[in-house]
């Protein structure tokens, strides 16, 4: 019973980390984050995907603040939903990786060329890993409430700076924060685990959410000092960002999220064979509107001289 134990063990071990290296990794420094967020702002300056986080982050909160404006209390949950970014942050920047990846092929992508990641290969593992990111969001908000009223109870804060003279100037309000960001830095550290490169990789050597997720792992335990770093960094830009009434984070998410790109290039070995992709205009000619008819049955176009 005890071999077919450590035997059942042995196997599952095999399939989270693999025998052999399926996407080899590097050992990266610390200089290498510095160089990553280099050339995610060179990226951030030659491309305008802050429309891509402007038109996705601001409604978002929009909403929230409607929300709280029409007396739907969320005071207790405006810091988890701004640290969740990090979370969700991954997935909710797959087009900023396709910006990345058209430009460093020498293209001059557009902000809608992001839009062309719905059409990758493994765009259906991104969505597997989103949700799996989103179910982690939400237990965050939940074990944060959860939090809050243990310690608080169920008696909304009456405004902002109420709530705030509440949570910094009392030993309850010191104990939510030591015990929440405790907490909330056990989250973010598996979801950095999972998503540090899985998000890349998939979109860049079409691998599947477990492979992603494998290699992710990997790359984590092989560079433990210099993903905690990168860890840090990323917190301290979202809060660095959030501050001014969230408006920095037009600015902050998408350098992370070109940044994560380059990161990943230089945590993970190319493709010595990368596949050849066909160019836009080959793949689809022009349409006119005169064509639409005959557009719907092309096969009766080959018949044509």
């Amino acid at each position: 019973m005890a071999t077919l134990y450590s035997d059942s063990i042995a196997r599952f071990g095999r399939q989270v980390f693999g025998e052999a290296a399926t996407y080899p990794i590097r050992k990266i420094e610390l200089s290498d984050l510095g160089e990553a967020l280099r050339l995610g702002w060179e990226d951030f300056k030659a491309m305008p995907s802050h429309a891509v986080v402007v038109c996705v982050i601001y409604p978002v909160l929009g909403i929230a603040l409607f929300r709280m404006v029409l007396g739907y209390s969320i005071l207790p949950l405006l810091f988890p939903l701004a640290a969740g970014f990090a979370l969700l942050g991954p997935f909710a920047a797959i087009g900023l990786y396709e910006l990345s990846r058209r430009r460093e092929r020498g293209e001059e992508p557009s902000v809608s060329d992001a839009l062309h990641v719905l059409r990758a290969p493994a765009f259906g593992g991104m969505v597997e890993l989103g949700v799996l990111l989103l179910v982690l969001f939400g237990a965050w908000i939940g074990v944060a409430n959860a939090i809050y009223v243990s310690i608080f109870g169920h008696a909304p804060a009456a405004s902002i700076p109420d709530f705030a003279t509440r949570v910094l100037t009392t030993p309850e309000g010191w104990s939510l924060i030591i015990v929440g960001c405790g907490i909330g830095f056990l989250f973010a550290v598996v979801a950095l685990c999972v998503s540090a490169v899985s998000f890349p990789l998939m979109l860049d050597r079409h691998a599947t959410a477990i492979d992603a997720i494998r290699t992710s792992l990997r790359v984590v335990m092989k560079n433990p000092v210099a993903m905690a770093a990168w860890g840090l960094i990323v917190a301290a830009l979202l809060v660095i960002g959030s501050i001014p009434l969230f408006v920095g984070l037009a600015v902050v998410l998408p350098v992370l999220g070109h940044a994560t790109w380059h990161l990943y290039r230089k945590a993970v070995e190319p493709d010595p064979n990368p596949p050849q992709e066909e160019e836009p205009h080959l793949r689809k000619g022009h349409r006119y509107a005169a064509d639409f008819p005959a557009n719907l049955f092309p096969w009766s176009r080959e018949r044509e001289p």
